[in-house]
């Protein structure tokens, strides 16, 4: 238990540090304390819509009959860290969450949470997924409320921190390193989990 519940904070901190630039730069445009409770709906909704999507897949993998075949998804997230340590993320994050919230006028809080939640997060599919694969119905349960209580931290992190100068900057200058090591570190977890590795060497020696 105490190794998924450190594995699903890893995963779930590591693919959700670009949400907090989201909601620092939301918080930092509203009121606060009259807007909070859609923000937290549509960050559980959105996330919520990507973690259903890769647990189906999951359940499809998980079908295949060879488990090592499975462990293969693990090079998914080596390769998105690698490529991140690489290239990093792209910029036009921050002008287009930008450019939502200019249109908030004609359009409800939570449903720009939402979508933005979704369109920011589509890469967490390739961490997911294979997570999800190595899992037990019960090992899943208890990543959900991981999950669950990192999204309540998360909020509130990201109020407090939209009043403090810098912060934001000083997130993009760390998440450069802490997140390819997180991902590769994913990976290797997901090939060793699944005989992968194992098996490979098998075939070469």
């Amino acid at each position: 238990m105490f190794q998924t519940l450190l594995t699903a904070s890893g995963v779930y901190v590591s693919t959700s540090i670009d949400y907090l630039f989201i909601l620092i730069i939301i918080f930092a445009q509203l009121d606060r304390s009259s807007r909070r409770g859609q923000v937290y709906a549509g960050q559980f909704l959105g996330t919520g819509i990507l973690v259903g999507v890769s647990l189906i897949a999951a359940f499809i993998v998980s079908y295949i009959p060879e488990e090592w075949i499975i462990g293969l998804l693990g090079l998914i997230p080596i390769y998105l860290g690698i490529h991140f340590a690489r290239v990093g993320e792209e910029d036009a994050d921050e002008e287009a969450i930008l450019d939502k919230m200019n249109q908030r006028q004609s359009s409800r809080l939570f449903w720009t949470v939402t979508l933005l939640t979704i369109a920011s997060g589509g890469d967490n599919l390739g961490i997911y997924i294979p997570y999800f694969s190595t899992l037990t119905w019960s090992e899943v349960i208890i990543v959900l409320v991981v999950f669950s209580i990192g999204m309540i931290g998360l909020v509130e992190a990201s109020r407090l921190l939209s009043d403090i100068p810098g912060v934001s900057e000083t997130i993009e200058q760390y998440e450069r390193f802490i997140i390819p090591v997180v991902f590769v570190t994913l990976g290797l977890y997901i090939l060793i989990e699944n005989g992968t590795l194992q098996t490979l060497f098998r075939f070469m020696f």
